[in-house]
């Protein structure tokens, strides 16, 4: 099955035109039921780990559930590893509804993975996620080397809304002075999240996944102030541009067919013009959020692995691949 061929999978999506004249709870529940359903898959050729283990760390005002992957041939600790961040909006998702892509990175990157399930809006609004994400960052440097972390070989990565955190842990290290992550990967990152309705979206950008209208209402329901949206953290493609100095080496890997592909360019391009080794993979058929669709997408299923690659060749985890 080709890019384009599973679009037309897509249809739980499609369906919600306007979600702004939805009442917002049962919105909520709707989407999140309807998000999980659509991520979840089963697949014969899921990546057969060597552990999969259920985890409490802290979060930012209480305990968060996580969960750690370790792939076979993970190495002996300590090891690399990744700390991940779902992506939905700060409204959806979490550790099942990203359970396939972080079995596929931690068997492609060779390298343990740590998902962090975050408070999401619209019970907790911004900046909870960020706090979560930070703490998550915190617990992590100081106890992963009982989860057999490498601290000095520890990335951060995410998908959307969870690459956003990613952006922001790697920033706020450098705002706070914290231990600075080694790698980032941002696959297909919210950058912005002030506006999406101004600009002139393609058919195939503003159909598929988040319109204009999905867009406002994550935006929303997350944050209560028109001024944060501005915000640094929850806009870090808008930061000082002090705080791109000295960010860790990137990789992000953008959708053709995605209303957030430009901004994901001009953050990859900031990061370049401040020092920052970057390197970029778009697909061009593909959509915002593709990589929940490995059930019915092999190209899906092969580009999370081929992440996964590059994270692991730049943590030492797997040896680089031949030119």
């Amino acid at each position: 099955m080709g890019e384009y061929d599973f679009l037309r999978n897509w249809t739980d999506w499609l369906k919600m035109s306007d979600l702004s004249q939805l009442d917002l709870t049962g919105s909520v529940q709707t989407l999140r039921q309807s998000f999980f359903r659509a991520s979840r898959s089963i697949e014969p050729d899921l990546p057969d780990l060597a552990e999969i283990s259920n985890l409490l760390i802290d979060g930012a005002d209480g305990p968060l559930k996580a969960r750690l992957y370790v792939p076979r041939g993970a190495g002996i600790a300590p090891a690399p590893a990744i700390v991940f961040f779902h992506g939905g909006g700060f409204v959806l998702g979490d550790l099942d509804s990203h359970d396939v892509v972080c079995r596929r990175l931690a068997d492609g990157s060779k390298c343990r993975v740590l998902s962090v399930d975050y408070r999401l809006a619209p019970e907790h609004k911004f900046p909870t996620a960020h706090a979560d994400a930070l703490a998550a960052w915190r617990w992590t440097t100081d106890r992963g080397s009982m989860l057999g972390f490498d601290l000095e070989r520890l990335a951060v990565a995410g998908d959307s809304a969870g690459g956003n955190l990613a952006a922001f842990i790697c920033q706020e290290a450098n705002r706070a002075s914290l231990l600075m992550p080694a790698f980032q990967l941002l696959l297909y990152p919210l950058v912005q999240f002030s506006d999406l309705r101004s600009k002139k979206l393609s058919f195939q950008e503003g159909g598929f996944f988040i319109s204009s209208t999905l867009f406002d209402y994550f935006r929303d329901s997350y944050i209560e102030s028109r001024t944060d949206r501005m915000d640094p953290r929850v806009s870090p493609l808008f930061a000082d541009i002090s705080t791109f100095q000295g960010l860790p080496p990137a990789h992000l890997v953008l959708c053709g067919w995605d209303p957030l592909k430009h901004e994901g360019q001009a953050y990859a391009d900031k990061l370049a013009a401040h020092g920052v080794p970057v390197s970029l993979r778009e697909h061009p058929g593909m959509v915002h959020g593709f990589m929940n669709l490995t059930g019915i997408s092999s190209p899906a299923r092969d580009a999370i692995s081929a992440a996964g690659r590059v994270v692991g060749e730049a943590l030492g985890a797997r040896r680089a691949t031949p030119p």
